[in-house]
């Protein structure tokens, strides 16, 4: 047990002493995850809580304790924060279990779990707690974490000036497809891993302390064509039509057609998969998280299937298939 373990399991137990709980047993290492964050579990003679390690120098918990108190009090399913030390970076939060969405999703699962999802991010949606607003130079910077990580650190590209104004230029037309979307809170993760599959088989939400205001579909996109798993193009689809549908009876977007929402729904996913690309190549080379590379094939094909369906895209699709695949095909050839 390290120092700041150590610490924290001090605190844990002065906390629940405090809220006449009796700690059983010490703190069981739960997970870490693509921060600096690590969760540890504690259980008590009639429950079990998750202890959270955020060092202040590199985790700002502020957001996430905000935004879960916000949230559960407007009905969303978050973790309830027993207490939060910011200064020292320590939390303790009720215990939503273990159970991941990611590892029930199968052919005849995935259709009811998803329509739980997609109920559950309408709630989210619909919360009016204050956000900081998904603005043009956060799209940017996200986008920039592509050619930065990914083409630079980690293949090594040395772009020609037609290749980085093709990029620029596709960078542009998918900023101004986010800014022009009806905007609504985001959870800006939302996939299999941040669901929790609680005991009474509602669905649970973690990892939102990034939550911000922007688009529409971003939250959507990110379910529907998860870095983590793939699903037919037609189930992904009906899916997002679904979504439409019930965002359509929630008031969330009036009168707007499904083919522009579609339009939004596909752009979105671009943008999202260029940053989770660029973060996967990030964790890999500068934090020693080597097992993120093992997504960023399916997370390009992504890119690839969903760019070659639009004439505004068609040159970024044929760099892509011509210059990118090729070059790494042959990086992971050698």
């Amino acid at each position: 047990m390290d120092d700041r373990q150590q610490s924290l399991q001090k605190w844990v137990i002065d906390t629940l002493a405090s809220n006449l709980e009796a700690p059983q047993g010490s703190l069981e290492v739960v997970s870490g995850d693509a921060s600096f964050r690590r969760y540890f579990r504690q259980s008590t003679e009639t429950a079990t809580f998750i202890a959270v390690d955020a060092p202040p120098d590199k985790e700002n918990s502020q957001p996430f304790v905000t935004i879960a108190n916000a949230w559960g009090e407007q009905g969303v399913a978050v973790p309830k924060v027993i207490k939060a030390d910011l200064e020292q970076g320590f939390m303790l939060l009720s215990d939503m279990g273990d159970q991941l969405l990611l590892p029930l999703l199968n052919d005849a699962s995935a259709e009811g779990l998803y329509h739980q999802a997609l109920d559950a991010l309408i709630g989210i949606q619909q919360t009016t707690h204050t956000l900081p607003a998904y603005d043009a130079p956060l799209l940017d910077r996200e986008m920039a974490l592509f050619t930065d990580w990914f083409l630079g650190e980690h293949l090594g590209l040395e772009l020609t000036p037609q290749e980085q104004s093709m990029l620029q230029e596709t960078f542009a037309v998918l900023r101004e497809s986010a800014l022009g979307q009806v905007q609504v809170p985001v959870h800006r993760d939302y996939h299999s891993r941040n669901i929790m599959v609680l005991e009474d088989d509602t669905l649970g939400i973690i990892d939102f302390q990034d939550a911000v205001h922007g688009p529409l579909t971003y939250d959507v996109v990110s379910l529907l064509r998860d870095c983590y798993v793939a699903w037919p193009l037609e189930h992904v689809q009906q899916w997002a039509k679904d979504y439409f549908e019930k965002a359509r009876a929630a008031g969330l977007v009036g009168a707007i057609s499904d083919e522009q929402l579609m339009l939004w729904f596909d752009w979105m996913g671009i943008q999202r998969h260029l940053k989770a690309v660029g973060i996967f190549a990030r964790l890999n080379h500068r934090d020693g998280k080597t097992g993120y590379m093992n997504d960023i094939p399916r997370t390009l094909n992504y890119i690839v299937e969903v760019t070659g369906q639009y004439s505004t895209l068609e040159a970024f699709h044929n760099w892509l298939v011509r210059r990118l695949l090729p070059e790494l095909e042959r990086r992971i050839g050698e």
